[in-house]
């Protein structure tokens, strides 16, 4: 469309949250329109969008913990507090055209606003079970977009009109999808001929994970054209380096970080990955279309990572198994295999591009633009 709109999104706490949120900014000031973002200074997204180079304007709210029914008179107090900044921060800078919402607390104040001023929102849904703040505010929305069509389900008796609701896929920022396979090898020093094999369980490390992969240490090292790049999580990163015990001749092939940044170069570069199944990791591995093997998280709420992974499961592009088993010698036996078997391994990146994992933050501007059109 041809108008420059203002487009205001709130996102929040965790890097789930907030990638997505990132990625359509990304794309929407691609298009030449005008984004700023909500959240709170002092949680993540105060490091994370000002490096990408948006503005944040700083909202001091809280969560309401179900399990502490006192903290609901606090969450609403400032949850109005937060209100009136907005009020006096848009007479300021003028009225967005449209804002956008992305699941956390955070997006509640800036949706009460909208809905109060006569301003559309769209709300975004990562996970295949939605949270509490885009259940609450989804009566409202111009637009419900979900990454994972078993969500719908969970809106149907939020949302009168049904059409608005709309999946979109999970936004990927795009130092992620334009990252190369040639530059991801070079930047982890592996060599093409070399089967690359990517363990990650989240920003905070999956300790489970990590014991079922130091129990296979020898098994994969014993494969000579195999290397292991093992994110460990930071706070887990000493107990697993001291487990692995690698030595001079093993650590150039088995690779142990606390943390990767470029995880779109890591992506790139991997011919398998063993991973959790959270939201964002879904998301990333499906726009690079890389085979996976997937554990998901049982704790998780409503177990929505086993749903999550369904999502990459059900069209042959990744294998599940159990947390459960990780301790049995069917985990082993499947990695293994995967591991060994690159023509499988070929059909599982194929069956993974299908899914157009890539286009979801073009598909969510799509939207914003739709509803700031209709106004």
């Amino acid at each position: 469309m041809g108008k420059t709109l203002s487009v205001a999104i709130a996102a929040g706490g965790t890097a789930g949250h907030i990638n997505p949120a990132l990625a359509l900014a990304e794309e929407l000031r691609t298009r030449g329109h005008e984004v700023a973002f909500f959240g709170q200074s002092r949680r993540l997204e105060g490091t994370l969008v000002p490096q990408a180079g948006f503005g944040l304007t700083s909202l001091d709210v809280t969560g309401f913990d179900r399990s502490k029914p006192w903290t609901l008179l606090s969450a609403l107090w400032r949850m109005r507090k937060a209100e009136r900044h907005l009020t006096r921060h848009f007479a300021e800078v003028g009225t967005p055209d449209v804002a956008v919402g992305f699941g956390a607390y955070i997006e509640l104040p800036l949706m009460r606003w909208c809905a109060k001023h006569g301003v559309p929102y769209v709300l975004h849904e990562q996970n295949s079970v939605p949270g509490l703040a885009n259940k609450t505010s989804a009566g409202k929305a111009a637009r419900v977009c979900v990454s994972l069509p078993v969500a719908i389900e969970a809106f149907r008796d939020r949302v009168a009109d049904q059409s608005r609701i709309v999946v979109t896929g999970n936004p990927v920022r795009r130092s992620v999808i334009d990252a190369s396979r040639e530059a991801g090898r070079a930047a982890f020093g592996v060599a093409e001929g070399q089967t690359m094999l990517l363990v990650f369980g989240g920003s905070l490390g999956a300790r489970h994970l990590n014991e079922g992969m130091v129990a296979l240490k020898d098994e994969l090292l014993a494969r000579k054209d195999v290397c292991v790049i093992h994110s460990t999580g930071r706070e887990l990163f000493d107990e697993v380096t001291a487990q692995l015990a690698l030595g001079e001749g093993e650590v150039t092939r088995w690779q142990v970080r606390p943390y990767i940044d470029n995880m779109g170069e890591a992506l790139a570069a991997a011919d398998l990955v063993l991973s959790r199944a959270g939201a964002s990791s879904i998301a990333e591995i499906a726009a690079l279309a890389v085979p996976s093997m997937l554990v998901p998280y049982p704790f998780a709420t409503a177990d929505h990572q086993t749903t999550n992974a369904r999502y990459l499961v059900d069209v042959g592009a990744a294998v599940m198994v159990a947390d459960d088993q990780i301790d049995s010698p069917a985990f082993g036996q499947t990695l293994l295999e995967l591991v060994d078997d690159a023509s499988r391994r070929d059909d599982m990146r194929a069956k993974a591009r299908e899914l157009a994992g890539n286009q979801a933050a073009g598909a969510l501007a799509d939207q914003v633009e739709l509803v700031a059109q209709d106004r």
